[in-house]
């Protein structure tokens, strides 16, 4: 398998293009290529970060020369297998949807011509795919989202979004892992930590996971928050 394209983003990185929209094939591929860095490891490179359509490496230049990197990157390619990806580990993540934790949800109802409801159903039912981690440590963007349920970002983005929060933006959702300004409308909030920065392994999910989210009560969400604290 070839890369569509190789674009020099720095004098220390390189973006690996395998796609140009978001799909399965092209996730399966950033995911094999991914897979193949891993396994053949080059003197040199720093780390990748995989996204939607592609996988930026970030290298030392003076370590490792262009030409080399490239060299490696046609090799990598030409040793991926598909069939030897490993299954995707499914997480679930317990969601209240209530009025205190989901503001918006109702907004997204009515832009929707839907009940509140019914954009909970819509939004559970689905398993979701990590197709990347994103704008904070552990935020993951998920794909998979009905469109019924598709919103547009608030006008006004909010200061303090507390961590934990679910929101839609536009037709993808995702979960914030810190208080952080944001701009997405938020339907609800899970008392799952995504981000410890204390443990060596500080983020719970990773591209390739899939989530599935499970709605709880009010009840429910604070008895979970409070053994999440105590772990």
């Amino acid at each position: 398998m070839e890369p569509l394209q190789m674009n020099m983003v720095s004098d220390t990185a390189v973006r690996v293009i395998f796609g140009t929209v978001i799909s399965m094939e092209t996730h399966k591929n950033i995911r094999s290529f991914c897979r193949e860095l891993e396994k053949h490891p080059q003197k040199g490179i720093q780390e990748w970060v995989p996204s939607y359509t592609a996988v930026t490496i970030f290298y030392d230049p003076f370590l490792l020369s262009f030409d080399s990197l490239e060299a490696y990157i046609m090799n990598v390619c030409d040793s991926i297998e598909h069939h030897n990806l490993p299954d995707s580990m499914q997480v679930t993540i317990p969601v209240c949807y209530e009025e205190a934790f989901g503001p918006d949800l109702n907004q997204v109802a009515v832009h929707n011509q839907l009940t509140p409801e019914e954009v909970i159903e819509l939004h559970t039912e689905p398993e979701y795919l990590i197709h990347m981690m994103g704008f904070l440590p552990g935020f993951p963007y998920l794909g998979g989202m009905n469109e019924k349920i598709a919103a547009p970002r608030l006008d006004a983005p909010r200061m303090k979004v507390p961590a934990g929060s679910v929101g839609i933006a536009g037709s993808q959702t995702g979960v914030y892992p810190l208080e952080s300004p944001g701009g997405w409308n938020i339907i609800g909030r899970t008392p799952k930590k995504l981000f410890l920065p204390q443990e060596t392994d500080p983020v719970l999910l990773e591209a390739g996971m899939r989530i599935k989210f499970m709605p709880v009560t009010t009840d429910e969400f604070l008895e979970m928050e409070e053994k999440e604290a105590s772990c």
